[in-house]
């Protein structure tokens, strides 16, 4: 075993060199010695032991049956994470995953991931589940083969995987009518439309039109605690989002197009805090256009090769206005920003033997930046992503090897203003070992080092961005385990468990300081972060007759410490939101055609900024919801009624600090499936 380590490491270190000339690297495949790893696996249960990484799930009915708007709100029950709110129904919503940032956190939908080359960050509130079939979260990268060079560039990352057509026996259409609503004069209408066009081509039309006012009670801190109660204001959305989507079959292999356009305009409520006591006027606005055309193919030739090409356009614009007629304590911001990105993708799998396996997958992207700001430098960057990836697989032992390499080169249309090229080679290594033939219990582990090239605000916003900041460096250690069961006597059908233990380190940290001007921050490399954590979950499914039950809990202890500054009194000091405890619990139901869902998240003590003193303290806080729905069969077409209730118990709480979320909130959805 130890010769043929050697050897593997020298192929892999030959590859590299070799390799120079040309662009490096890639992963993926469910099976690492199936000989044709063509199509995509919509996961309906967590099979845990088919993951060498951790892997969390959300899919199928439990994702339908969960009391969420959207997938930011989904992923709250995965162990690892934490989501920022600011604000509810209209506010920002983004996810940090192990403490590491949301920068680090790649974000793909239906394979291809989703940029944002202006500050990095994905606005996973803006994405419905009403399409959605699954959304998984990978910490490192996917255990696998055959994916894109880009797949391997986050430190952890968030699938989103939509629905495909399916047609019973000769039925040539589906058609899914919804209608949502609720409290904060929620109105949310959507249809579903797929047709079967031929034997091996089908379509799908999605699209979805949603309104809130966003306004609800809060009550907020004086002095002597939560006695004053307000209306949350300027938290409305009108939001509307379309997509068509084509699928095809060739001999050995797929393919698919999608076209996604979402437009919304929305108040951002602001902060809770005035110089008046009581008056809340935030009236900021943004609005937003989003679309893009994306596709893949993917084909095998042979016992040996698979072939998988993706290409990408989109183009983002936002219009974001701060006006102080409306509201004196605002400064006047009129800014409009274009994105656009093009983007492609070709990966190579070779099945060289039936336990070894080798990947090469290299990408291109093109981002650039358009912004009506004084002295804009107007961005363009360039980056080629290579990966060169390999497995080997002894059935009960599995090694995965990977090197990225990063080259990005900026352009500004102002001479001299651009950062310099980058060109990063970043490792991977995985292993997966099963003790035991006949259980399905298994020990991994992961070491990953992850390269983040700083956004474009962070280098060229005007007044704010540096050119010569520095990348940020992540180093991932994992070691865990998982252990499943199934039971063929009694009420207990299957159990399933996972635990991984972890340390990150952030290095080159990007943070914003003051300079002499108070209205006037840089961008700096200040930071330093070290994480140690533990991430568990349990799962199973039991019937009582004709009672079926899935419980699923998880639960996270993170340290996350800030070592940036040896001289300061708050060193080493846990790093602002992040609590030490945090967990959920869902537990879903069955009843002939009745249906029910409980779940419960609980996010402990934290400090909600760098000095951890008893001001800055935050209080635990936690929520029960809970819904009901049931099934009719009305032929020729079915329907199905749900009913929700949130924050059962109305509990007061922030997730960001003057940021106060819903209290008890309720929602009526009705569906009609022909």
């Amino acid at each position: 075993m130890l010769r043929l380590c050697v050897k593997f490491l020298s192929i892999l270190s030959l590859l590299v060199i070799c390799s120079e000339s040309s662009p490096l690297f890639a992963q993926e495949k469910d099976s690492i010695t199936s000989a044709i790893p063509l199509h995509e696996v919509v996961v309906r249960a967590d099979r845990l032991k088919r993951e060498t990484i951790p892997v969390q799930v959300l899919s199928g009915e439990t994702l339908k049956k969960l009391s969420v708007h959207s997938v930011a709100d989904a992923v709250r029950y995965f162990s690892g994470v934490q989501v920022k709110d600011y604000g509810g129904i209209g506010g920002l919503k983004t996810v940090n995953i192990r403490s590491m940032g949301s920068h680090h956190v790649g974000v793909f939908y239906d394979g291809i991931e989703l940029g944002n080359a202006q500050n990095g960050v994905v606005d996973l509130g803006r994405f419905s589940l009403d399409n959605m079939e699954a959304v998984t979260l990978y910490n490192g990268q996917k255990s696998a083969l055959f994916q894109p060079a880009k797949d391997y560039a986050s430190a952890s990352a968030v699938y989103m995987q939509t629905r495909k057509p399916e047609f019973k026996e000769k039925k040539r259409y589906n058609l899914n009518l919804g209608l949502k609503s609720g409290s904060f004069h929620t109105i949310n209408p959507s249809v579903l439309f797929e047709y079967k066009l031929s034997a091996n081509v089908s379509a799908s039309f999605s699209s979805e039109f949603l309104y809130t006012s966003g306004k609800y009670k809060f009550s907020y801190t004086k002095k002597n605690g939560y006695d004053t109660t307000e209306v949350r204001k300027n938290g409305d959305v009108r939001m509307f989002r379309t997509e068509a989507a084509f699928f095809g079959k060739i001999k050995s292999g797929e393919w698919r197009t999608k076209a996604y356009y979402y437009n919304s305009e929305r108040g951002y409520p602001g902060a809770s805090v005035r110089e008046e006591p009581g008056k809340f006027k935030h009236q900021d606005r943004q609005w937003d256009d989003n679309f893009f055309v994306q596709g893949t193919f993917r084909k095998h030739f042979g016992g040996w090769y698979s072939l998988m090409l993706n290409g990408k356009y989109a183009y983002d614009y936002l219009h974001y206005l701060s006006d102080p007629r409306k509201d004196v304590t605002t400064m006047y911001v009129d800014n409009h920003y274009k994105q656009q990105e093009t983007y492609a993708s070709a990966a190579h799998l070779f099945s060289i033997f039936p336990w070894w396996s080798v990947s090469l997958s290299n990408d291109f992207q093109w981002n650039t930046l358009d912004a009506d700001l004084v002295d804009f430098v107007y961005p363009n960057r360039y980056a080629l992503f290579s990966a060169l990836s390999t497995s080997i697989d002894f059935n009960r032992f599995k090694i995965q090897g990977s090197l990225l390499h990063t080259y990005v080169k900026d352009e500004t249309l102002t001479a001299g203003a651009n950062a310099g090229d980058k060109s990063v080679i970043t490792p991977s290594l995985i292993t997966s070992w099963q003790p035991f033939k006949r259980e399905e219990f298994h020990l991994r582990a992961f070491y990953k080092r992850v390269f983040r090239m700083p956004t474009m605000n962070d280098l060229y916003y005007t007044f704010i961005g540096n050119k010569d900041l520095d990348p940020e460096y992540t180093n991932q250690y994992n070691i865990g385990t998982t252990y499943a069961k199934d039971f063929k006597q009694g009420f207990f059908n299957r159990l399933e468990l996972q635990v991984d233990a972890y340390y990150n380190e952030v290095e080159d940290k990007i943070i914003a300081m003051p300079t002499s001007n108070q209205f006037r921050w840089t961008m700096l490399n200040l930071g330093y972060v070290e994480i140690r954590g533990m991430d568990a979950a349990i799962q199973g499914s039991f019937s009582l007759g004709k009672v079926n039950l899935s419980p699923r809990l998880s639960y996270t202890y993170q340290k996350a410490q800030d070592f940036t500054d040896a001289e300061s009194q708050w060193y080493g000091g846990q790093i602002p939101y992040i609590p030490w405890h945090s967990g959920s619990i869902i537990v879903s139901g069955s009843y002939k055609s009745w249906y029910w869902n409980y779940s419960f998240i609980y996010t402990g003590e934290r400090y909600e900024a760098v000095a951890n003193i008893p001001e800055n303290y935050a209080q635990p806080w936690y929520t029960h919801d809970l819904s009901l729905s049931k099934n009719f069969n009305f032929k020729p077409f079915e329907m199905s009624a749900t009913a929700e209730v949130n924050n059962i118990f109305n509990q007061q709480y922030e997730v960001v600090q003057c940021y106060p979320m819903p209290g008890t909130n309720f929602k009526i959805k009705l569906n009609f499936i022909l």
